[in-house]
């Protein structure tokens, strides 16, 4: 039984890679052009200058301010409850984080884990969370349409997810300001089901990836369940971001 978890792994590591979140490059706006044109006043006085630059041109319009300043810790974004629900057995409860140099804006965080029931089969669960803050910048735009941007980049990446077969998109309600949830299977030695849930909440863009095998006799994982979990574990992700910015002191 050792041996055959231990292949089991082996194969799944390479198949639960999460979808990261990608970043669009920051390109500068091109210049602004001058106001131009000369006005003739009647009480200015005579042999005005045409060379002076219009002094009514409007100044560029401020964007408005980044609802979330920060991000929440990525492994506790999720409560310890929900772990062990959704990742039965898992290696680490505290969950692996990813390395970023900025976790205000950037941060990530997986499970996984193999219960094992002798005869009667294996289940395999692996659960991400990625999490990507955007501020407002008067040249690349307001946080929350930098977030719409990245959210719709996002659902099409994890559509366009190598190897996914039967690949079905649907929007989810009730999550944060925009959520599309992505499932698909990939073949393996056995089905491998996947679900993401892709949502956007004010100025920042989480995505969820949930997925799981079942070996060795073990029943298929039930796709609708893998559905409803992932959903309603977004959607505690969605408050955790929530929350750790009213925790934050007030500019």
């Amino acid at each position: 039984m050792h041996r055959s978890a231990s292949r089991l792994t082996r194969v799944l590591a390479c198949a639960a890679v999460p979808v990261i979140l990608t970043v669009a490059g920051c390109s500068s706006d091109s210049g602004k052009g001058s106001g131009s044109g000369s006005g003739s006043g009647g009480d200015k006085k005579s042999g005005s200058s045409a060379s002076g630059a219009a002094p009514s041109a409007k100044p560029s319009a401020k964007v408005e301010k980044a609802a979330f300043a920060t991000l929440p810790d990525p492994c506790k974004t999720l409560a310890a409850k929900t772990i062990e629900s959704l990742v039965p057995e898992a290696k680490d409860k505290n969950g692996t984080a990813t390395k970023s140099n900025d976790l205000a804006s950037r941060a990530s965080c997986s499970w996984n884990g193999l219960d094992e029931d002798g005869l009667k089969g294996s289940d395999y669960r692996w659960l991400a969370v990625s999490l990507v803050r955007y501020d407002s910048h008067e040249t690349l735009g307001s946080g929350n349409k930098r977030a719409e941007e990245q959210f719709t980049k996002q659902v099409e990446t994890s559509k366009a997810t190598e190897g996914a077969q039967n690949v079905k998109a649907e929007q989810a309600g009730g999550v944060g300001d925009q959520a599309v949830t992505v499932m698909y299977n990939k073949k393996q030695d056995v089905d491998f089901f996947n679900t993401t849930v892709v949502v956007r909440t004010q100025n920042a863009v989480i995505t969820l990836d949930y997925n799981g095998a079942s070996y060795e006799g073990r029943q298929a994982p039930d796709h609708a369940k893998l559905l409803e979990n992932a959903v309603a574990a977004a959607r505690e992700a969605v408050a955790s971001v929530g929350t750790a910015n009213q925790q934050q002191p007030q500019q």
